[in-house]
């Protein structure tokens, strides 16, 4: 499956909705879209991941990526809507502790 990233952009804040899989196919495009918008300083980034139904590690590496990215440009990430399959990489990696994560779980839940 591939994967569909559209971007929004506002005043000082990029609304990033994706929708399908991260994977390794799916990763660099992403990348290639997010990275600018976290070096813009001052703007903020939501990254809507409600439609993701899949991600895998070359998908938390690009969020690393980004993450660094808002450090070094003075930007800010938020990630939201994250379903549970999803969540469950960044807690499992220990990531949920130092990204912006809205939890609001979607889908079928432990």
């Amino acid at each position: 499956m591939n994967l569909v990233i559209d971007v929004v952009e506002e005043s000082n804040k990029s609304v990033v909705n994706l929708s399908g899989e991260i994977d390794a196919y799916t990763a660099p495009n992403l990348k290639e879209s997010l990275l600018p918008l976290t070096q813009k300083e001052g703007n903020t980034v939501e990254v809507d991941l409600g439609n993701v139904n899949y991600m895998d590690s070359t998908g938390l590496g690009v969020f690393i990526s980004a993450l660094k990215s808002t450090k070094e440009n003075g930007s800010e990430m938020k990630l939201v809507n994250i379903q549970d399959r999803v969540l469950r990489l960044f807690k499992i990696t220990g990531l949920d502790e130092i990204m912006d994560l809205n939890s609001t779980i979607r889908g079928v839940t432990e």
